[in-house]
């Protein structure tokens, strides 16, 4: 007996602390759950952390739906602030940043929010783009996905739309990140250091520790990409 009351007791606790976070949910709207910002993921977690202490005996249900409350709330009303100032906006929210300018990879871009170059290639390779060459800009956006504008020429709809026969392009090799030369994809590829130590010096780059990325695709092209490139200004977004 008294376990069926102490399972009566969890399911009643837990159905309460649901309903109390699908309400605050539905008061916070959608822009929790496809536009999480940095201030979103926190209120999200701490919400959810309330909801699931609600089975243990010794916290008041009230107590825990107030406190739910206040986190949703303070969410609600910082939304409704950043609505009507771009300053609270950018300060609150934070503001996109430029990954790749006009083709090339900013490096201070990448540690400034913490990415790598690995981190940069999953995105653009889940964005359908597995060479770096065919991207004209990618943003980081404050939610943080990534949003890439290809190059003109790989704009979406092209040679299908002109009944042009396409070949199919095959994977790059990632064959230096971040100066350090990977032997075992250089290999793969089928070159080696000589290969690449010439190709480098035609693109007038004299160390390997100077590249930020450096891929080989199917026609033998090494692409480069330096570190230290840099943005002509900050102000892109406001």
């Amino acid at each position: 007996m008294e376990f069926l009351n102490s399972f009566w007791f969890i399911v009643y606790r837990s159905v309460s602390a649901v309903v109390v976070l699908f309400l605050i949910s539905r008061l916070m709207g959608s822009r929790q759950i496809s536009q999480l910002t940095f201030y979103d993921y926190i209120v999200g977690i701490s919400i959810g952390s309330i909801a699931a202490m609600a089975v243990e005996e010794d916290i008041d249900l009230v107590n825990m739906a107030v406190s739910m409350l206040v986190f949703g709330g303070f969410a609600i009303l910082l939304s409704f602030l950043t609505d009507k100032s771009i300053i609270l906006r950018r300060g609150l929210t934070g503001k996109p940043s430029i990954l790749i300018y006009n083709g090339k990879i900013i490096e201070h871009s990448l540690k400034k929010n913490k990415y790598d170059i690995n981190d940069l290639l999953l995105n653009c390779r889940e964005k359908g783009y597995f060479k770096t060459e065919e991207i004209a800009f990618a943003i980081l956006e404050s939610n943080g996905q990534i949003s890439i504008m290809p190059k003109g020429e790989n704009a979406p709809a092209t040679l299908k739309d002109l009944n042009v026969p396409a070949k199919q392009s095959a994977l790059e090799y990632n064959l230096i990140i971040d100066g350090k030369v990977l032997k075992k994809n250089l290999k793969c590829y089928g070159k080696d250091e000589q290969w690449l130590k010439k190709e480098l010096k035609a693109q007038n780059v004299n160390k390997e520790e100077e590249v930020l990325l450096a891929t080989g695709d199917d026609n033998d092209n090494l692409k480069v990409y330096l570190k230290g490139e840099t943005l002509p200004h900050n102000d892109f977004f406001i």
